[in-house]
């Protein structure tokens, strides 16, 4: 028999109880640290996985049940582009669209005392076309006039409208009016290029 066993067979039984707790100890430590810890760890690891995999199963379910509702946001949000695009015209539609707002006037029986436009003010993505106007007319002539434009089918604006010179002549009473209408029109994209390159120094 191998002396080291003979040594602990000969030990008091009380040594031995205590050696034999401590193997026990240490083969437990031994397999918590290579066999259960590591396995934990893992175990840990796979359940973060499958966690996020759930959320983004989730995800993707709230997508899907909710495609018919995104595709009809899309195209109700293609359909406003588009009508936009047909209340801002390019740089070609714009003397046509000057034109029509002088025939608005003429039609309510305006006279056009002025009709200058003002040089565009560009913005980020359009241009502001401001047009200064005075005209001559009666009131209703003029009511007529700012309906006739708020229904063309691109955006006008009309402010800073100033009234004066009133004159009553066979119980028709008139006045001249000035005011700015400002349309706007869509810059191209050279004209955007243009407008985010610096200058040269």
């Amino acid at each position: 028999m191998d002396p080291s066993i003979e040594k602990v067979l000969k030990l008091p039984t009380k040594q031995k109880v205590a050696l034999l707790c401590l193997m026990v100890l240490l083969e437990g430590a031994l397999l918590y640290n290579f066999l259960y810890r590591p396995r934990m760890e893992e175990l840990k690891s796979l359940q973060t996985q499958v966690e996020d995999l759930d959320r983004q199963i989730a995800e993707s379910r709230r997508i899907a049940n909710n495609l018919p509702r995104f595709k009809s946001d899309y195209e109700q949000l293609k359909k406003d582009l588009d009508n936009a695009l047909t209340e801002l015209p390019n740089s070609k539609e714009i003397p046509s669209l000057l034109t029509s707002i002088s025939n608005a006037g003429k039609s309510a029986g305006l006279e056009f005392l002025l009709f200058k436009p003002r040089p565009e003010e560009k913005k980020e993505f359009y241009a502001a076309v401001p047009v200064d106007i005075s005209v001559s007319g009666t009131f209703y002539q003029v009511a007529d006039f700012f309906v006739a434009v708020g229904n063309l089918p691109r955006i006008v604006n009309i402010n800073n409208v100033n009234f004066s010179d009133f004159k009553t002549v066979g119980g028709r009473t008139t006045l001249k009016v000035n005011c700015l209408a400002t349309t706007f029109r869509f810059l191209d994209q050279k004209e955007t290029k243009d407008e985010k390159t610096p200058a040269p120094k």
